[in-house]
């Protein structure tokens, strides 16, 4: 007997099915091409908050959920025996010019009055050593809510942990119960095609994992590009964003000025060697946001999709909040999150 049936085992199918079981829901995951095949099999890993002004109901979501992605992730672990790579070691990000100087110490006040007590946004005085990259003003922002996982690790925890409780995760199977399509780019597709509109496509991000030890210090944000050092010894550097491409998978000529743009921002990097190149599509709705909630038109069906980017941050709110309307018929979505938000 099933009361739920997750199809996708990415972060988002994971997540769900783990937040099901722990209400005593009987769960199975269906994915053809197994767990943390798609997007959620990437190796950066980096768990940002936006920045802390023009506050919105997506902006307080994730922070709810990266204040409560300790507790998710340490009970994943106390129960399949496995570590997400998870940790809260903040984040550094080089200011440019006086411009960016005068905005970065605004966003101070913002994150007092969003982030409360739960972090800091500062403005600090770069020393020009250590893990810190090229400040040109002298000054960086400091962040501590920003937290790292492995997102390979990850999910390979949360499948321990399911299998822990007796979760079937299987390629293919009927579906049972409710159902929620947690699908990725190839789901967004598949809904479009259901309701004659694009509701959202994937886009292509390439990332490289390097061999440096760095497992105690803040990931950096610089000039659009993550670097996330993981507790395993190695730093990775991510991504592009690709619209068009010749393979989903593949990864090409990209990626090259990606890592020279981190070893030029870090010198330490310098001489790191490339242990993995990475590929993958990664769903974006059209609003940007999470898409969540009932699919149009077919009763007792739910889509859980869209995280791009933010796919792991969002993860432990998203769980929550989807297991609920599912189990309980309790909707808490916010109404930007909403599947009619990407139609």
């Amino acid at each position: 007997m099933v009361d739920v049936t997750v199809r996708g085992a990415g972060i988002f199918g994971l997540s769900i099915a783990w937040a099901c079981v722990r209400q005593g829901a009987r769960v199975r995951v269906i994915d053809p091409a197994g767990p943390g095949a798609g997007s959620s099999g990437g190796i950066v890993g980096a768990l940002a908050p936006h920045v802390p002004e023009n506050w919105n109901a997506k902006k307080a979501f994730q922070l709810e959920s990266l204040l409560m992605a300790e507790s998710f992730w340490a009970g994943v672990t106390a129960t399949g025996g496995l570590k997400a790579g998870y940790a809260r070691t903040g984040r550094l990000q080089p200011i440019r010019d006086a411009a960016a100087l005068e905005m970065a110490r605004t966003r101070c006040a913002g994150a007092a009055e969003h982030w409360g007590e739960n972090a800091t946004w500062a403005v600090v005085p770069a020393e020009g050593r250590g893990w810190e990259p090229a400040a040109p003003s002298g000054w960086l922002i400091h962040d501590t809510l920003s937290a790292r996982i492995h997102p390979r690790q990850a999910c390979a925890a949360l499948v321990a942990a399911l299998r822990a409780r007796d979760v079937d995760i299987r390629a293919e199977a009927p579906d049972a119960g409710r159902v929620v399509w947690a699908t990725g780019a190839a789901g967004l597709e598949q809904l479009g095609k259901d309701l004659g509109r694009t509701v959202g496509t994937g886009i292509k991000g390439q990332a490289a994992l390097l061999q440096h030890d760095a497992r105690s210090a803040p990931q950096l944000f610089v000039e659009g590009l993550h670097v996330v050092p993981h507790a395993d010894g190695t730093v990775a550097i991510g991504s592009t964003t690709e619209r068009e491409f010749a393979s989903p998978s593949e990864t090409d000529a990209l990626l090259d000025p990606l890592i020279q743009r981190a070893r030029t921002a870090l010198p330490r990097l310098a001489d790191a060697p490339v242990v993995l190149r990475w590929a993958g599509l990664r769903p974006r709705t059209r609003s940007r946001a999470p898409m969540l909630g009932p699919w149009p038109g077919r009763a007792g069906h739910y889509i859980a999709n869209g995280g791009f980017k933010i796919g792991f941050g969002m993860a432990p709110k998203v769980a929550e909040v989807m297991a609920r309307l599912v189990l309980e018929d309790r909707d808490e979505i916010p109404e930007g999150f909403r599947v009619e938000a990407s139609l």
